[in-house]
């Protein structure tokens, strides 16, 4: 980390001695415009696809905290995608589904939608980004299982006062379950905005590297790789490392600052 630091204040192409030039890569971020796009596709990733993922992934613990019978059978099927959603077989095989004549094009033509020829979601830049978006969501089996952990811990008792008191389903669900789970909740969205921000893998199998079409998958991580490792600026790179690094650790503070006017622990007397 020390090295990349130095080297972000630097000129490096990885075969030359290094040459200081300052703060020039740090400048030259903000009149990038493929940098700019790598920062506005994944900021809509990240404001998109860890609260969905999150949604999803609570509401199907619920379900599962409610069942009696088969819970841990349905429990280790929604788990699998998330040990095998990262790898580049997945993200080859999603690939697959959604581009022409894949599965998606397919049925969606059948139901009045674009033509499978057309380029299905593949081809399409406004349709990318929910492709990817969905691949995240699909994989929401870690903090489900993690859910469900926090799910078990609520006390039946404060549950059964509620429901003696007149509270319905939905109100004993917001007034009792979500402040007893908010360190669940608190710990879920910090790993998965985390998590986001480094998204790599799908976007470069997806877009064979390219960040394409017309930008669209051009994650943060897959430009840094192409100036790194393609265009051969490691400078220029390690700067952008190091900007990333600064955004997810001032989230990660401002998510600990916040926390407490909404994560409520045991034996806490607000």
């Amino acid at each position: 980390m020390v090295a990349s630091l130095v080297l972000s204040f630097t000129n490096y192409d990885l075969f030359s001695t290094p040459s200081l030039v300052g703060f020039a890569n740090y400048t030259r971020l903000w009149t990038d415009s493929n940098y700019l796009q790598a920062v506005k596709v994944t900021v809509l990733y990240v404001v998109i696809g860890a609260p969905l993922k999150l949604i999803v992934a609570l509401a199907v613990a619920v379900l599962l905290n409610s069942a009696r019978g088969g819970s841990g059978f349905y429990r280790s099927g929604f788990y699998l995608p998330s040990l095998i959603g990262g790898s580049v077989s997945i993200a080859i095989i999603w690939k697959a589904m959604f581009i022409d004549n894949g599965v998606v094009a397919s049925i969606g033509s059948f139901f009045g939608g674009p033509p499978a020829e057309s380029g299905g979601w593949v081809g399409n830049p406004s349709m990318t980004l929910p492709m990817l978006i969905l691949l995240t969501v699909w994989q929401f089996g870690a903090p489900m299982v993690i859910f469900l952990a926090g799910l078990k811990q609520v006390p039946t008792e404060l549950l059964e006062a509620a429901s003696v008191d007149g509270a319905g389903r939905v109100r004993r669900f917001i007034r009792v379950t979500l402040p007893m789970i908010s360190p669940v909740l608190f710990f879920n969205l910090l790993l998965e905005l985390i998590h986001a921000f480094q998204v790599f893998n799908s976007a470069f199998i997806i877009s064979n590297g390219t960040g394409g079409p017309v930008r669209s998958t051009l994650f943060y991580t897959l430009y840094l790789y192409q100036r790194g490792f393609q265009s051969f600026q490691m400078g220029y790179a390690s700067a952008m490392a190091w900007v990333l690094l600064i955004v997810v650790g001032l989230v990660t503070f401002m998510l600990f600052r916040t926390s407490k006017a909404w994560v409520h622990y045991a034996g806490d007397e607000k």
